[in-house]
């Protein structure tokens, strides 16, 4: 699995899961989704997807160590690939049907949010 944070003037961007999404709805999530490629590929695409963004508006800031995290509760455990990404206009951001808000926010408050599981951590993987 991949999670990408986005980030401009020192905030990220966290993204508000919708009803309609297969698990975690209604916790905060980065940029995210499974690997049908290579991470790195997965990274883009998903960006891509969730909030209209193409590779030209990004650039690669860092990519953290895969991080291991276990669902008890539904029993999974997944392999995230963290990436964190400089873009350089939030205002191009168009959200898709995975997501109904998207908050910029300065990266210690993250733990205001309800989130899916370990996204403190994996964050802390890229800053």
């Amino acid at each position: 699995m991949v999670t990408c944070f986005l980030e401009s003037e020192n905030e990220i961007l966290i993204l508000h899961r919708s009803e309609q999404v297969g698990s975690y709805q209604g916790k905060w999530a980065g940029v995210s989704g499974y690997i049908e490629t290579t991470a790195d590929e997965q990274a883009l695409t998903e960006i891509e997807e969730e909030t209209s963004l193409s590779p030209e508006d990004l650039e690669l800031t860092r990519k953290g160590k895969p991080l291991p995290v276990e669902d008890k509760r539904l029993g999974v455990r997944w392999v995230v690939h963290p990436y964190l990404f400089h873009i350089k206009d939030r205002n191009k951001i168009k959200i898709d049907w995975e997501h109904k808000e998207a908050r910029w926010i300065a990266p210690q408050d993250i733990t205001k949010f309800e989130t899916v599981p370990k996204l403190k951590e994996t964050l802390a993987q890229v800053l």
